[in-house]
């Protein structure tokens, strides 16, 4: 292959799976995402008010009102309408994800990704030890279901070709965990789990989304604060971090070069339809 189509088809396998565009202005009524565990928990439909912020409706109980609907921070606002479960402390830590699964109990870490729920959980030896809400692809742009594996990993990892809409930046990609490469597909795209805004339906071009409160101050905190977004008013640690936490479970701190690098990682099992 001459130098010129190499570093294109590495381009290309960086690209594939970047924010879908402007996704917060496309489905506004979160009661209408239906996942399998919503039978499970009593709830109504609010619409929220231009003032309201998760923190001063639900108290402590914030975090898990969000991870019910799928949703980061940003994505609360006003004209949105959201699942209230009726007893909040039902879903303390929510989670949909199974505690035991035993397909992963030789397994010393392993990653289970359930579309249908939009959600992710790590399991050590079969025993569920994180779970966290997820972004998944958009129609004609999801990734496929199946058995996988990491193979790469990238602290800062951000797109060549896509970028945030609003400021310019490049789109970040960080903490990026590559799992599949699609060699059937045009140009190799390549599919990562990695930290993005999280809208609570599916919003990327096939990527893993995971929580990155962290990226989103960083990237969007100018910008917000001068259009008066009321969620930046509460925007403050603990962060919601679940792209963090990934990474650092799957990625040893003491050897990570914080640089793209390929790594033999978790297997990931990928089942389910996503809800849209």
């Amino acid at each position: 292959m001459k130098p010129f189509n190499r570093i294109v088809l590495s381009l290309l396998m960086l690209l594939a799976c970047s924010s879908t565009g402007s996704a917060a202005e496309k489905i506004k009524n979160l009661c209408d995402v239906h996942y399998p565990s919503d039978g499970r928990i009593q709830w109504s439909c609010k619409k929220l008010k231009w003032t309201d912020t998760p923190q001063g409706l639900f108290g402590e109980r914030w975090a898990d009102v969000l991870r019910f609907n799928r949703l980061d921070r940003r994505h609360f606002f006003g004209g949105v309408s959201v699942k209230v479960p009726r007893d909040l402390k039902q879903i303390n830590h929510f989670s949909p994800m199974p505690l035991s699964y035993p397909e992963a109990a030789g397994d010393a870490k392993f990653i289970l990704i359930d579309q249908s729920e939009s959600f992710l959980g790590a399991y050590e030896h079969g025993r569920l030890v994180l779970s966290f809400p997820i972004a998944v692809g958009t129609e004609n742009h999801r990734v496929p279901a199946g058995m996988f594996q990491i193979n790469a990993a990238d602290l800062r990892h951000e797109s060549n070709l896509y970028t945030v809409e609003e400021i310019g930046r490049p789109y970040p990609m960080h903490y990026g965990l590559r799992f599949f490469i699609d060699k059937e597909g045009e140009g190799w795209p390549s599919y990562w789990i990695h930290g993005r805004d999280v809208p609570g339906y599916p919003a990327s071009h096939g990527c893993i989304g995971l929580y990155d409160e962290e990226m989103q101050y960083d990237y969007y905190s100018a910008y917000d604060r001068v259009v008066d977004k009321p969620y930046y008013h509460e925007l403050t640690k603990p962060y919601l971090d679940g792209a963090q936490r990934l990474y650092r479970w799957v990625v040893d701190p003491g050897t990570d070069p914080g640089t793209f690098h390929s790594i033999k990682g978790p297997r990931v099992h990928i089942i389910g339809e996503p809800p849209l």
